[in-house]
C-alpha cells in the first residue's frame, strides 16, 4: 500500500511526468549533435538545425527538469503545498506539447514558429502563475524565495523576448534590433533563469547532502544582488553597443559568482559528512566550472575576440555548468524521491531496499568521468576546430547521456 501525501508532498506523478519528458529530450537532443559536427567545431551556431537541438536541450532538458524538481521541491523547501495539482497537469500537457513543436517548427517550418512557441509561452505562464500562487502562501520569505522568483522573473522575460524573435523569424514582425534581443533573450534565460535557480536549490541541497550546520546565509544577498546587477549591465551594453558597459557586466557577474563559491566552501567545512557522494561532488565541481567559465568570459571581453568565441564559451557554460549541475542533482534526487515515495513508511521491512541501493553509484561516478573527460574533449575540439574529434567525443556524450536517463528511469522500476 502506498504511503498517502502529507501537505507538502506532490503527487509524485506530477514531478515525474516533467523528469521523464526531460530525459527523452536531452537524449534526443545529444544524438541530433552528433551530426552537427562541421558547425558546432567551427563556432556557428545561428542556423535553423542547432536552434532545434538548443531549444531541444534548453527547454526540453533543462527547463522540464527543473519545473519537475521545483514542482517537488518548492513545497518542501517553503514548507507550503503547490497550489493546483491538477493545473499542474494541464500545464505539463501544454508545456509538453508546445516545446517539442516550437523545436520542430524551428528546423522545419518557421511559418508555424509564432503559434508553437505561443503554445510553449501558455504553458511557461501557467507554470510562472502556479509557482507564485504557491509561493505567495509562504508565511516567512527568505532568500530562497528571493532567488527563486528572480529566476522565474528573468524566466519570463526570456520567454517573452523569445516571443518577440519568433514573430521576427515567421515574418510578423520586424524587430529594429534583433541581435539585442537575441542576446538577451540568451542571457536572461541562461544566466539568469538557470543559474539564479541552480544558486537558490543549491543553497538547499548542499547543506541536506553534506549534513551541514551551524552556517551563515549573509554572503547569499550579496550574491543575489550583485548577480542581478551583472546581469542588467550586461543586457544594458546589448542595447547600448558599449564594450564597456559588456565588461563591467561580466566583472560583477564574475564577482557574484566568486562569492557563491566561497560561501559554497563554507556551507561544506561545516559539514558532518566526510565521505561526500559521489553524483553530489560532480554537482560541486559543475560550481567550479561556472566559475572557470565566468573567468574565462571576463578575460577574453579584454581581448579583441569574435563572437563566435563568445558563442563557444556559451555552449561550454551550458553543458559545463548547467547541464553537470542538473545530471550530478537529479542522479541524488530522483532515488530520494521514490525512496520517499514508496519506501519511506515500510522502513526496516524485509526485502525494503536503502536509498543507495536504488541507484548504482558505480555506475554514476563512471558516468561523471565520461562527461568530465568529453568536456576537455569538447575544448579541445573548439580550440583547434576539429569537427571529426567533435563528432566522435559527441557520440560518446550521446550514449553516456542514453546509459544515465536509463539508469534514472530504472530508479521507479525498483
Amino acid at each position: 500500500m502506498m504511503p498517502t501525501l502529507s501537505k507538502t508532498e506532490t503527487n509524485i506523478k506530477l514531478p515525474f511526468s516533467f523528469i521523464f519528458y526531460s530525459l527523452v529530450a536531452f537524449s534526443i537532443s545529444q544524438v541530433l549533435l552528433i551530426f552537427s559536427g562541421s558547425f558546432v567545431s567551427n563556432g556557428v551556431f545561428r542556423i535553423p538545425h542547432l536552434w532545434m537541438i538548443a531549444h531541444l536541450l534548453l527547454l526540453g532538458w533543462a527547463l522540464m527538469v527543473a519545473m519537475g524538481a521545483m514542482y517537488q521541491l518548492v513545497p518542501v523547501v517553503f514548507l507550503t503545498p503547490i497550489w493546483n495539482e491538477t493545473f499542474g497537469f494541464i500545464q505539463f500537457v501544454i508545456t509538453a506539447v508546445g516545446i517539442t513543436a516550437f523545436a520542430l517548427s524551428l528546423a522545419f517550418s518557421p511559418a508555424f514558429i509564432i503559434v508553437s512557441g505561443s503554445l510553449t509561452f501558455i504553458g511557461i505562464l501557467m507554470f510562472f502563475f502556479q509557482m507564485i500562487m504557491t509561493i505567495r502562501k509562504q508565511s516567512e520569505k527568505n532568500i530562497f524565495t528571493l532567488l527563486v522568483g528572480s529566476g522565474l522573473v528573468c524566466l519570463l522575460l526570456a520567454i517573452s523576448l523569445g516571443i518577440l524573435l519568433s514573430a521576427s523569424i515567421g515574418g510578423n514582425i520586424s524587430l529594429a534590433n534583433h541581435v539585442a534581443v537575441l542576446k538577451s533573450h540568451i542571457v536572461l534565460g541562461v544566466a539568469g533563469w538557470f543559474t539564479l535557480l541552480i544558486f537558490g536549490f543549491s543553497y538547499k541541497m548542499v547543506p541536506m547532502f553534506s549534513l551541514s550546520h551551524g552556517f551563515s546565509m549573509k554572503l547569499s544577498k550579496p550574491v543575489l544582488i550583485i548577480y542581478l546587477f551583472g546581469l542588467s549591465v550586461t543586457i544594458a551594453s546589448f542595447w547600448l553597443e558599449s564594450n564597456g558597459w559588456f565588461q563591467l557586466g561580466l566583472i560583477l557577474l564574475f564577482i557574484a559568482f566568486s562569492i557563491f563559491v566561497w560561501h559554497i566552501k563554507e556551507i561544506i567545512d561545516k559539514r558532518l559528512k566526510k565521505n561526500l557522494d559521489k553524483p553530489f561532488m560532480f554537482s560541486l565541481l559543475a560550481i567550479l566550472i561556472g566559475w572557470g567559465i565566468h573567468l574565462a568570459s571576463v578575460i577574453l571581453a579584454f581581448i579583441s575576440v569574435s563572437q563566435v568565441t563568445f558563442g563557444i564559451i556559451l555552449y561550454l557554460y551550458t553543458f559545463g555548468w548547467i547541464i553537470f549541475s542538473i545530471l550530478g542533482y537529479l542522479y541524488k534526487i530522483v532515488p530520494f524521491l521514490w525512496w520517499t515515495y514508496r519506501y519511506s513508511k515500510e522502513m526496516g521491512k524485509p526485502g525494503v531496499p536503502t536509498l543507495k541501493q536504488l541507484m548504482n553509484e558505480k555506475l554514476g561516478l563512471n558516468l561523471f568521468i565520461i562527461f568530465l573527460v568529453c568536456l576537455i574533449g569538447l575544448i579541445i575540439a573548439f580550440t583547434f576546430q576539429l569537427p571529426t574529434f567533435y563528432t566522435l567525443v559527441q557520440f560518446i556524450i550521446a550514449t553516456a547521456s542514453i546509459i544515465f536517463c536509463t539508469a534514472i528511469i530504472n530508479v521507479v522500476r525498483k
